[in-house]
């Protein structure tokens, strides 16, 4: 069965986190946190998957995390979501580097051991989705490339992105 994270935040990151959001700063962890709810939102109502966990860790190497896997139909599908905020220098798709992708390829690997084999799917894909958070205190006005109406964030989706060698068997 697919494991599911638990809070390893302390007492006193607690706390600090609380005393942030009250005075309206977000950290890079809530913004993480905020684009990985966008996305799995995103992609039950959008696209129609269906989330099968959220922030799955290695247990053998917590390091090693998937933030979403999901279903499109017979498929399983592992999502890495990249939130960015306005003035990010490097779009989320090209901030995956071969350092993300070889940790992605190990937490995926021992997912797919994970399963058992009679009833793990035999098509699976790496997606990227990216979610573009709007400037803070921006309202109303013209859509964004994606269609977003300005003060919501944009969200692109990339799907079966490169990550597996030509004939990859996990």
């Amino acid at each position: 069965m697919p494991h599911v994270r638990k809070s390893t935040e302390g007492p006193a990151a607690a706390l600090l986190r609380l005393f942030r959001s009250l005075l309206g700063k977000e950290t890079r962890g809530d913004r993480g946190e905020r684009g990985e709810r966008l996305a799995a939102e995103w992609l039950k109502r959008e696209r129609g998957f269906s989330i099968v966990a959220r922030n799955w860790r290695n247990p053998r190497d917590r390091r090693e995390e998937i933030d979403l896997v999901c279903m499109d139909g017979d498929i399983l599908v592992f999502v890495e979501v990249k939130t960015r905020t306005p003035g990010a220098l490097v779009p989320g798709y090209y901030a995956i580097d071969e350092r993300k992708k070889r940790a992605l390829r190990r937490a995926i690997e021992a997912y797919l051991a994970g399963l058992n084999p009679r009833t793990r799917p035999k098509t699976y894909r790496f997606d990227v989705v990216e979610i573009a958070l709007p400037a803070a205190g921006v309202a109303g006005g013209a859509g964004g490339a994606g269609g977003a109406a300005a003060g919501e964030p944009e969200i692109l989706h990339f799907e079966n992105v490169p990550l597996f060698a030509k004939y990859f068997r996990g």
